[in-house]
């Protein structure tokens, strides 16, 4: 990771690059509470132009307990709305000394246009339909965890596959690293491209055969048509229903990027319930944006050996 400036995407990093990520993850994920001073004295800046619970208070949390200080931007309150454009604003905390930015964004690429021209590193917290790395990051570390490896695994995601910045980055990752990728969703909802060697299946044979069961949000926001389902038509034909988990094999676990539409994706009995990774991605989304703001900002400074050598993934 010494040759990345941002993290823009999984698409361009190759396998050992996202090894090196989950290895560094997966230390501070066994050290939950533990405070550092590694950006002591360093600034990054929060700015979402879109709504977020998890992946805004994660980054927060993830700076805080490395020790930088935290700057949180709010649009509505900024020169934003007198026309400035994003990259002026960059290029003002750049100017003031912040070292970094986490964006989240509605327009596709708009990281990698910045990328061209500004020093700060971006970090993408998800850019439209396009990407969202460290929430795929935080993913692939909570399976890892679970079963002790990647490479083999077969995950399915199921449901609003177009509209899936999530799924735009697993499409990417999870081939590298040895894992079989399975889609299921209705055919309005299914990605304009899909890799080779990824499978379109049934929800049944997917729920069936999968080692992952990754449930994705339906996103109303980004439908410029009707869905023409309700809810319960939704849940009923395209949902996590109780029925559905009885088929999961044994051992077989949910995941879910979350915010979660209990009763539409997924039946609510099943967010909590044993099988449920769901609370555990959150937790893990801390140790993922630890490693990702370490290595960005310490990269060169950085005296952790990998062990790819022996690392199973």
């Amino acid at each position: 990771m010494k040759n990345v400036a941002h993290l823009i995407g999984l698409k361009d990093l190759a396998k050992e690059q996202i090894i090196q990520l989950l290895e560094r993850a997966e230390y501070w994920a066994a050290r939950p509470t533990e405070q550092a001073d590694i950006l002591r004295g360093r600034f990054v800046a929060n700015l979402f132009f879109e709504a977020s619970t998890r992946t805004r208070f994660s980054f927060e949390v993830a700076q805080k307990r490395l020790g930088a200080h935290v700057l949180n931007f709010i649009p509505e309150t900024s020169s934003t709305v007198k026309g400035e454009t994003v990259y002026d604003t960059i290029r003002t905390l750049e100017a003031m000394g912040v070292e970094a930015a986490v964006i989240r964004t509605k327009k596709e690429g708009l990281l990698q246009e910045l990328a061209e021209s500004v020093d700060l590193k971006l970090i993408n917290a998800g850019d439209g339909t396009n990407e969202h790395p460290t929430q795929c990051l935080l993913d692939l570390l909570t399976m890892k965890r679970k079963f002790g490896k990647l490479s083999g695994l077969t995950v399915a995601i199921i449901g609003d596959l177009r509209h899936s910045r999530v799924l735009g980055s697993h499409l990417h990752a999870l081939p590298k690293l040895g894992v079989n990728l399975l889609l299921s969703g209705p055919a309005t909802m299914m990605p304009a491209h899909i890799p080779q060697g990824v499978k379109i299946v049934e929800m049944e044979e997917a729920v069936q055969t999968a080692d992952v069961v990754m449930m994705l949000r339906v996103q109303l926001e980004r439908h410029a048509e009707s869905l023409y389902l309700s809810k319960e038509e939704y849940h009923k034909a395209h949902g996590l229903t109780l029925e559905r988990a009885k088929m999961m094999k044994s051992g077989a676990v949910i995941m879910h990027p979350a915010p979660v539409n209990r009763g539409v994706e997924i039946h609510t009995d099943l967010v909590e319930s044993e099988t449920s990774l769901i609370q555990t991605q959150v937790t893990n989304g801390v140790a993922a944006r630890m490693a990702v703001l370490e290595t960005l900002l310490k990269g060169s400074e950085m005296t952790w050996e990998s062990s790819l050598a022996t690392a199973t993934y």
